[in-house]
């Protein structure tokens, strides 16, 4: 298992039904770009159960963050919803992905459309100082289908604009507009409508 490093679960947040977040150790030597996503997973009777995951956490952070939903027979995603603090899980050593700062082309503003899940490896790249001097604006849509999986809503409307070394770059220029299909909200559609 030399291609994987073994971290343990720190917290596990439910958001819904359908979505959770897990946060985990990281290990010193684990290096990724804002945008990336790795391998993870757990031990299946002697064998890795593997997937790629997108972190929501950004590359200075210390601990490591994955936003997932649950899908009930999905062959991992079934176990990591019962994922518990100080329970075990493996991360790839090496992170991989094409939705980095160096990929985009130049510009003025940066549009990040997620929905659902989609939105994590966008966390990443909004906590990354680079890309406020890199863009003017940064418009991060997330469309879900009800209020509650809105998951980051408090996060990047509360917490991110106070985060003490960026903070004052978020609230000049990270417009989050979140919208919802299925119920009332200050927003509502698709993102394709």
């Amino acid at each position: 298992m030399s291609n994987f490093n073994e971290e343990t679960v720190k917290s596990v947040h439910h958001w819904t039904h359908n979505l959770f977040t897990f946060t985990t150790t990281r290990d010193p030597g684990f290096r990724f770009l804002n945008g990336q996503f790795a391998m993870i997973g757990l031990m299946v009777e002697g064998k890795p159960l593997l997937r790629a995951y997108s972190m929501a956490s950004a590359n200075y952070e210390e601990d490591l963050q994955f936003f997932s939903i649950k899908v009930q027979n999905g062959p991992l995603t079934s176990r990591l919803q019962h994922l518990k603090i100080g329970d075990k899980i493996l991360v790839g050593r090496k992170a991989t992905g094409t939705l980095i700062q160096d990929n985009l082309l130049p510009g003025k503003n940066l549009y990040l459309l997620s929905t659902g899940t989609g939105l994590a490896p966008f966390l990443s790249v909004v906590k990354d100082p680079d890309a406020y001097e890199r863009f003017e604006k940064i418009v991060l849509i997330h469309g879900c289908r009800t209020v509650a999986e809105l998951a980051y809503d408090d996060y990047l409307t509360k917490e991110l604009p106070e985060n003490e070394f960026i903070g004052d770059e978020v609230k000049a220029k990270l417009i989050y507009y979140p919208t919802v299909t299925r119920e009332p909200f200050r927003h509502q559609g698709r993102i394709t409508s």
